[in-house]
């Protein structure tokens, strides 16, 4: 299989090719959400960003397979291993037991996905299920003298590697710069850039998970889960971890430090993050990191109770680049919405001038599909079906398919991807074609541009069917009015023709969609 596809890479710092370690295959990891609360559409950014890369590479033909942690306990509020625990934080909020607070934001958070049309991994994982994982990858640690026992607690040791900071590429003074100035210093730790793997003196004394360990009773760290959980289902190589910028230091930089240390080996080849979004919604109209903790909590579902479909706020993603920073406020998201609606009519009215055939749904279904079968056979069926169109309108179906391609493998343009889309959407194109390609491009922009089932679809075309009908048997009856007949006749006949009967009654002509 011929590959294109090009990121950028954090650990490299540029933008290279993206060569899996087996060939038509991936392995990709994303940490997923610290379920003690509601994620915002800020922590969403980054999964549908992720969501983009992932149905990119199946696009492409690749076979991934995708994993993501839960983390229901061992996240405290601090990057130093101080502070509260996350979840024992939200579990005393609503007066509920951890697991009732994991279960409940766990299920919150996959509806909120689902309607931003972010595929479920293929496999999620909770870190409470691989406790036993954790301990035996600590125990191999301290065999080897990557680990420490201090204060009851177990940390890991950066001193004994020497490209601790290879991924955020700066010094360890310039990174505690980062790491936030309310947290206490831990004493028990040798150096100030160790962290804990295994907690059994926790300062809450009434922390409701724990496990018994050879350490003690305890609970693991929030670092420990993701690389464990990683190699329990992807093995010892993977191909690309994701998150949010915010995860390079001292998350995702730990994560390589213990699995690299565990394995002896490099553990992953491409780290994929997403920017921040900044939030400009708020009464001083000033911008800053989206969080749970200042101005109003932006949610999918306040978005919603304030009108705006999920959808646009993907399509408001998807039109910047997941590298830059992005501004949220509610004036750009109305001008997003409009341009959704708008989207959604023009594509959803090629299915009301011209429903495409069989053979043009087949020929475009055949390419890039999810098994990655690329074939000439698949270019020969397409060619041959005149449904389709002329040998010039192939050409130019190719032409729109190899660009939106392009678009997507120069490091996931996907606002390049999308002007593809208009550009193709105003070309001189059948219906059918253009309609097929807008089936075939929203496999990876997933914005329901020609779902079946989809509500926003089919509205539009009610709406709009409905407004040419009326319009039409208005049309008939003045001609009817002056005695022409025959253009009575053909509007009759193109009505039918599209799929629409009139009925002449005595309260007057009424219509239905026939097959």
């Amino acid at each position: 299989m011929e590959n294109k596809l090009y990121f950028y890479n954090t650990l490299t710092k540029k933008v290279e090719r993206f060569i899996p370690n087996e060939e038509g295959k991936v392995s990709m990891y994303t940490c997923g959400p610290t379920v003690y609360h509601y994620a915002h559409i800020g922590n969403l950014r980054s999964y549908i960003m992720e969501d983009l890369l992932e149905k990119t590479l199946r696009y492409l033909g690749y076979d991934v397979k995708r994993v993501m942690n839960i983390t229901d306990v061992g996240h405290l509020s601090s990057d130093a291993d101080t502070g509260e625990d996350k979840m024992l934080k939200g579990a005393r909020r609503e007066h509920k037991t951890v697991m009732e607070i994991a279960r409940f934001y766990t299920d919150a958070f996959f509806e909120d996905c689902g309607k931003l049309n972010i595929k479920t991994p293929d496999v999620v994982e909770p870190a409470t299920g691989c406790i036993s994982e954790f301990i035996r990858v600590i125990e191999a640690l301290m065999e080897k003298g990557y680990a420490y026992e201090s204060g009851g607690n177990i940390y890991f040791d950066t001193s004994k590697l020497k490209e601790y900071y290879v991924l955020s590429n700066q010094s360890e003074q310039e990174l505690l710069v980062g790491v936030r100035e309310d947290v206490e210093e831990d004493g028990n730790k040798r150096n100030q850039s160790d962290f804990v793997l295994w907690f059994t003196k926790s300062k809450f004394d009434d922390q409701e998970l724990k496990w018994e360990s050879p350490w003690g009773t305890g609970y693991p760290g929030w670092h420990i889960e993701c690389s464990c959980i990683s190699m329990k289902h992807l093995g010892e190589y993977m191909d690309i971890h994701c998150g949010g910028v915010d995860n390079i230091f001292p998350h995702h930089t730990n994560e390589i430090a213990q699995s690299e240390a565990y394995l002896g080996h490099k553990w992953c080849n491409y780290w994929f993050h997403v920017n921040h979004l900044n939030d400009k919604s708020g009464k001083t109209g000033q911008s800053g990191k989206m969080s749970k903790s200042s101005g109003e909590f932006l949610t999918v579902s306040l978005l919603e109770s304030k009108g705006y479909h999920p959808l646009a706020y993907r399509l408001f993603c998807l039109q910047s680049h997941y590298r830059k920073p992005l501004e949220f406020s509610y004036e750009a998201l109305d001008n997003m919405g409009a341009a959704y609606d708008k989207l959604i009519k023009r594509v959803a009215a090629l299915k009301v001038e011209k429903e495409p055939s069989t053979e043009g749904e087949r020929s475009m279904e055949g390419e890039h599909s999810m098994e990655g079968e690329h074939s000439m056979e698949e270019g020969n069926s397409m060619e041959e079906g005149n449904s389709m169109g002329s040998r010039s309108e192939q050409e130019k179906i190719a032409e729109y398919k190899e660009k939106f391609e392009a678009a997507l493998c120069d490091d996931l343009n996907s606002s390049m991807a999308i002007t593809v889309l208009y550009d193709m959407l105003k070309s001189d194109m059948t219906d059918a074609a253009k309609y097929a390609l807008a089936e075939s491009f929203d496999k990876v922009l997933s914005l329901d541009l020609v779902s079946a089932h989809g509500e926003k679809a089919e509205e539009t075309v009610d709406a709009e069917l409905e407004q040419y009908v009326l319009a039409k048997i208005e049309e008939r009856k003045a001609a009817k009015k002056e005695r022409n007949f025959a253009r009575a006749d053909e509007i009759r006949a193109e009505l039918l023709e599209r799929g629409i009967a009139l009925e002449d009654t005595r309260e007057g002509t009424k219509w239905k969609r026939v097959k």
